[in-house]
């Protein structure tokens, strides 16, 4: 095939014609305006043709569904027959059910013209009506673990017939805790198989992750670990949590039909927040762990029509939102987890697009800032365009939410020099004792 010379030489892929895909995907790709392939598409797709296992490392938004999903579909295309009861030729695991849906509804807009079947199994759903789809056989599953392991514990689903496997977000899962959930599907997996792991950073858990489920795999990267795309305009302001309503409250009204999605650290933060600005009068919604999936995808779909234009979320949506035109992105609150930052804010900017990233700081999440900053190996400017140092400082009293502080700030974890703890307020617990823990999105 034409593309075999050219990965063979080191050159990346101009166009997809030159794939030798089955026609019923060059068609679909040609009439929804997919002419050229973006990097991690013309690194992998070759590659996977060529039946090799895949490691990929890159952002979301760099379109890594096609990546795995064209060579995906055009192997399945040349099986002939039905997939037997309860069979599955080709899985996809996902961390969040916003992503499994993101990834379904992309693979059947290619398979609406052939026999290929896809499946969906999530949390939230009915699982009976699960199992009914499932008896029925499916070409292609994408599931989040947790639903996979219910559904398997009730015999509902063979994945021995397993020949194609795909973990895309694989970093997330390890995250979210599925790394038991993932053994105990290898294990019933088919052999041979081949592998596709995709992920937006790597790390140390990973390795083990390749080695239980890859076989000898190429890697391609697109971009460094902790890179933000780069037609992102990121800034910071320092605020005191009490000035925050307001900076966002200015920021929305300065751009009434932007499209926005403000990121909150809990459940309860980002639905709170959420009432106060419909309260304000902003048309609004959220999405959180303790939405059901219907009101999340209510949600997603009123925001992607433009019914509503704000968007308050948790970082269980950080990965699962693929709309195209989010004008900004407001961190509310900044993450724990600095590697979130950069999933948040790949919410905008998304497929050549330009977008805007705005961050806001209180003086007790300096230490989140300067991790994230750490992770992207950059400093974000401060909005105003100044330098990003020192942070700007308050004449409110000292403590939770007191001065912001000026100068290389302590990270978490880090013991005060002695002088400063002698300084300490009488009866004034240690930090680590009175910080409230965040709900889990």
């Amino acid at each position: 095939m034409p593309w075999a010379n050219a990965i063979r030489k080191g050159y990346d892929l101009t166009d997809f014609i030159s794939l030798g895909l089955a026609p019923a995907l060059t068609k679909t790709l040609q009439r929804s305006g997919f002419n050229t392939p973006t990097p991690i598409q013309s690194q992998a797709i070759p590659l996977a043709l060529e039946d090799h296992d895949i490691m990929g490392l890159a952002q979301t938004g760099t379109g890594k569904t096609l990546a795995f999903g064209l060579p995906l579909m055009d192997k399945l295309l040349r099986i002939h027959g039905k997939p037997e009861s309860k069979s599955v030729r080709a899985l996809i695991l996902a961390p969040t059910r916003e992503l499994v849906n993101q990834i379904a509804d992309s693979l059947r807009s290619f398979t609406q013209s052939t026999p290929i079947k896809v499946n969906t199994v999530v949390g939230g759903q009915s699982i009976g009506r699960q199992i009914g789809m499932l008896n029925r056989g499916s070409d292609i599953l994408v599931a989040t673990p947790g639903r996979l392991i219910d559904l398997m514990e009730r015999n509902a689903v063979r994945l021995e017939t397993v020949r194609f496997l795909v973990l895309d977000e694989a970093d997330q899962m390890l995250d979210l805790g599925f790394i038991h959930a993932l053994r105990k599907i290898a294990a019933k997996l088919g052999q041979p198989r081949q592998t596709m792991l995709f992920s937006a950073t790597m790390p140390k858990q990973m390795e083990e992750i390749s080695r239980a489920y890859l076989t000898d795999p190429k890697r391609v990267q697109v971009a460094a670990s902790g890179k933000a795309a780069d037609k992102v305009t990121q800034s910071v302001h320092f605020l005191d949590k009490r000035e925050k309503p307001a900076a966002l409250r200015q920021i929305l009204s300065a751009d009434l039909d932007a499209s926005t999605i403000v990121f909150a650290r809990t459940k309860h933060g980002a639905e709170k927040l959420m009432k106060q600005l419909v309260k304000d009068g902003y048309n609004a919604a959220s999405i959180h762990g303790n939405k059901s999936q219907s009101q999340r995808d209510r949600a997603i779909k009123a925001f992607k029509a433009g019914e509503t234009n704000v968007l308050v979320a948790t970082d269980v949506a950080a990965r699962g939102i693929d709309i195209p035109d989010v004008a900004y992105v407001i961190n509310y609150e900044l993450p724990d987890t600095p590697e979130n930052y950069v999933h948040r804010i790949g919410r905008t900017a998304r497929a050549g697009r330009e977008g805007e990233a705005i961050a806001f700081c209180s003086s007790d999440e300096i230490g989140q800032l300067r991790q994230i900053e750490k992770v992207m190996k950059t400093a974000i400017p401060l909005a105003d365009g100044s330098a990003p140092e020192p942070a700007p400082t308050s004449s409110k009293p000292a403590g939770r939410g007191g001065p912001k502080r000026s100068g290389k700030p302590r990270h978490r974890g880090e013991r005060k020099p002695r002088s400063e703890q002698q300084q300490r307020p009488p009866n004034r617990k240690p930090r680590r004792t009175r910080r409230k823990r965040a709900v889990a999105a």
